[in-house]
């Protein structure tokens, strides 16, 4: 493990190359599209009433120093970078001037709660029922709930939302279907407060679990049905070793190395697979506000949002690449 230190150093090398070529990327790509922010801000004033050619042209150039659009292109990307360093992505224009940092920090916290707890309800789930579906393969009932997952797996998180809605909302009303929480609810945390986020989450969450489950166990199934026909496998069966512990000490532990690589890009990228869930039920989330800030041509917070996204899933894939060795001896870091 002498060369340990060095394959990290390398990891970290292509993790700040990625993050910088990704964010780079959006950048250039929400900077060449033709909707001017700083434009729009000045129609809605003038709309408003607000015709004097000399406070509008102060006004266009306060704004453009406060977007970071002095300059040219370039001189406005080392800008960006400038200020990114610092913590500092701007003001946001559909909620001018609050700082774009302020509402991201406002909506993160809803979509982490509800993508860590549903990933790790699916990963769970879904790979302990792929391993036993793997191993016990003449199982019926190991067959027949594998079938349910696998038939729902392919069914887009929107429909399986509304049908959710409908049957928990309208047929049979026992769960909110709108929102992180109930109007006009007092925000001091409490016991109250807490219960009702998590009535608000049941309905999103499951709607991720049941289709998502159906990927990890097809995934877990296929690397445990090759593990088992090892020779050390095998040997083991011939050995008189139980079957239990040939599954989590030799097959479920072999075959788990893949699939934490998937858990760790899963849980990087924190609103990707939530922005569909999140506006069908009104979550309050990050999926929803990138939405929101696309309508409105805010490519600052658009900017900012796709800035995290990358960052995510690049530190998730650093993390489990430096820890795959110590996991599996196999991995070879020279």
């Amino acid at each position: 493990m002498a060369s340990y230190p060095i394959f990290v150093l390398k990891r970290f090398g292509q993790f700040l190359l990625v993050v910088f070529l990704g964010i780079s990327a959006t950048f250039f790509i929400t900077h060449l599209t033709p909707i001017d922010p700083v434009e729009q801000s000045i129609g809605a004033i003038q709309q408003m009433g607000q015709s004097d050619p000399r406070a509008v042209d102060l006004m266009r150039q306060s704004l453009r120093e406060l977007y970071g659009m002095e300059g040219s292109l370039w001189q406005q990307y080392l800008h960006f970078w400038t200020r990114l360093a610092t913590g500092d992505l701007g003001p946001s224009l559909s909620a001018f001037p609050t700082p774009v940092s302020t509402i991201i920090l406002r909506s993160l916290p809803w979509t982490i709660g509800l993508m860590t707890v549903s990933t790790l309800i699916t990963f769970v789930l879904g790979n302990t029922i792929g391993a036993l579906a793997g191993y016990y393969r003449k199982n019926v009932v190991l067959k027949t709930v594998s079938l349910v997952f696998i038939a729902m797996q392919p069914i887009p998180y929107y429909i399986l939302a509304f049908v959710l809605i409908i049957l928990f909302g309208y047929l049979w009303p026992i769960l909110p279907i709108n929102g992180g929480y109930e109007m006009n609810t007092n925000l001091q945390l409490s016991f109250a407060l807490v219960f009702d986020i998590l009535r608000h989450s049941i309905l999103p969450a499951l709607s991720l679990i049941l289709v998502g489950t159906g990927g990890w166990l097809i995934g877990m199934r296929a690397l445990v049905s090759n593990i088992v026909t090892e020779d050390y496998v095998v040997f083991a069966e011939l050995g008189g070793v139980p079957k239990n512990r040939i599954l989590l000490s030799y097959v479920a532990r072999n075959a788990m190395v893949p699939q934490f690589t998937g858990l760790a890009m899963s849980l990087g990228a924190i609103f990707n697979g939530t922005v569909i869930t999140e506006i069908v039920f009104g979550f309050p989330g990050i999926g929803n506000l990138l939405i929101s800030a696309v309508h409105a041509g805010d490519y600052s917070l658009v900017l900012g949002l796709s800035a995290l996204s990358i960052v995510g899933v690049a530190a998730a894939v650093f993390i489990i690449d430096i820890l795959s060795p110590l996991i599996d001896p196999r991995i070879k870091v020279e």
